[in-house]
């Protein structure tokens, strides 16, 4: 099957899903962002992607996403960068982003603050939780979230929109929920803290796996791949 066909398939079935669980929720589907995840996948998924609809497109490492932008040239695509960000990317980051997903320290958000200046952009940001103490995963622990937040009232070219988490992996989409419940609940009380903070309208949480959960749970963005474009490739070439 050609590749626009496969992923017009599957993104009805990925959005029937929302559905259903925004429905159990009483929540509007409209309130829900899909974010095509094409991390591995060659630029022809995301061309083939944005001509039967998605516009969102979320990728895990800064030099991918560029190589991708470039290759597919001037489509209408908001870009979200959902994997971890090092210091030294911030620039590129900066100016190639729309979406900042994993930010998950006071010295990161002013070095994306300092590079959006730079580059005259003001991507929105996300904050990265981490509420499973997981060594092997990024993200900020609920104290910092707070400073995080304290320190976005100086900075003048990004903002900082709302919470994502990347859980503890599990294939029972119901050992997630206590997860997404509680980053929903800690973005609540955040809003709660202060006027200046209403603006923080945003979870990112749930993937292919437990979307469902994720949206019944508060989500407003949902972060799909395998669902949409089939099992990753080892690698993904490039374009010339």
């Amino acid at each position: 099957m050609e590749l626009e066909p496969r992923i017009t398939a599957n993104l009805h079935t990925v959005r029937a899903r929302i559905a259903t669980a925004a429905a159990t929720a009483g929540r509007e589907t409209t309130d829900i962002r899909l974010v095509a995840v094409s991390k591995k996948f060659s630029p022809l998924y995301v061309q083939a992607a944005v001509a039967v609809g998605l516009t969102d497109i979320g990728e895990n490492k800064v030099q991918e996403a560029l190589q991708k932008q470039m290759a597919t040239g001037p489509l209408r695509v908001t870009w979200h960068l959902i994997g971890h960000l090092q210091s030294n990317k911030t620039r590129k980051a900066a100016a190639g982003f729309d979406w900042i997903h994993s930010v998950d320290s006071v010295d990161l958000l002013r070095r994306l603050d300092r590079a959006a200046a730079d580059c005259g952009r003001s991507p929105q940001l996300l904050i990265q939780v981490d509420l499973a103490d997981e060594a092997t995963k990024h993200g900020a622990p609920e104290a910092e979230v707070r400073r995080i937040l304290d320190a976005a009232t100086t900075c003048r070219w990004v903002e900082v929109r709302g919470l994502m988490i990347l859980p503890p992996w599990s294939q029972n989409p119901e050992v997630t929920r206590p997860y997404f419940r509680r980053l929903r609940q800690l973005r609540d009380e955040l809003r709660a803290a202060g006027p200046d903070r209403s603006r923080l309208d945003q979870l990112s949480m749930g993937m292919s796996h437990d979307l469902e959960v994720a949206v019944e749970e508060g989500a407003t963005m949902v972060r799909v791949g395998t669902a949409l474009f089939g099992p990753r490739p080892p690698a993904a070439p490039m374009l010339q």
